[in-house]
């Protein structure tokens, strides 16, 4: 049986830690067949959900290096169960993570969700696709509302996944997260400030009479 994701990470090295912390033989008695090569619905849904990511390349020198990629949401697209694709929009015009793809096609990228304390973790191949190379596929990518500028496309053949447990992620939230879980209290705050004047235009006259 297979883990798909960890026996990509399993170097000799990582194996050593694990036997010098008493772990090796829970992963090598793992009973379960868990290739994760291929995306669920429930992958597809989450990455959907998706406003931003981390990715991970490593350059000619061996020196990891990690991008944060953001965007609308669901920018990162799916284009079928093994292939994710996404618009390459400008930034400081370093291209560290394009040369580094260049040179080595292997990637890792973290999908966080901190509100639900959840994580996808991927294992791909990725190639560069310019604009006008893929016209379905740029298509597909693009956002016309949004102000970023693409200069190229990012297409990725996936080879594991996992998922990791939520521990040790402290929660947040985005500003629409945030203002989607106040707003009851906020309406619910203007229905009683409606019944407060109304209240107080019935007890007015009441007063004036009285006096």
């Amino acid at each position: 049986m297979t883990y798909g994701f960890l026996d990509i990470a399993s170097t000799p090295g990582v194996r050593a830690a694990q036997a010098e912390m008493g772990a090796d033989q829970f992963w090598e008695d793992f009973g379960g067949h868990r290739e994760m090569d291929r995306f669920t619905e429930s992958e597809a849904a989450f990455i959907a959900e998706r406003d931003s990511f981390y990715m991970a390349t490593v350059s000619e020198t061996g020196w990891p290096y990690m991008q944060h990629r953001g965007g609308p949401v669901g920018f990162l697209k799916m284009v079928d169960d093994r292939t994710l694709a996404f618009a390459d929009y400008r930034g400081n015009r370093q291209y560290i993570s394009t040369g580094n793809l260049a040179a080595n096609d292997r990637a890792c990228l973290f999908l966080m969700d901190y509100a639900r304390r959840a994580r996808l973790k991927i294992y791909a191949h990725v190639e560069k696709v310019a604009l006008d190379e893929d016209p379905s596929l740029t298509a597909l990518v693009s956002d016309p509302d949004y102000r970023g500028r693409a200069e190229r496309i990012f297409r990725l053949k996936l080879e594991a996944f996992d998922w990791n447990c939520p521990q040790h992620i402290t929660p947040r939230f985005t500003e629409k997260e945030v203002a989607a879980a106040v707003r009851p209290m906020q309406e619910r705050l203007a229905e009683l400030e409606r019944e407060n004047a109304e209240l107080k235009a019935r007890l007015e006259p009441a007063a004036t009479d009285a006096e």
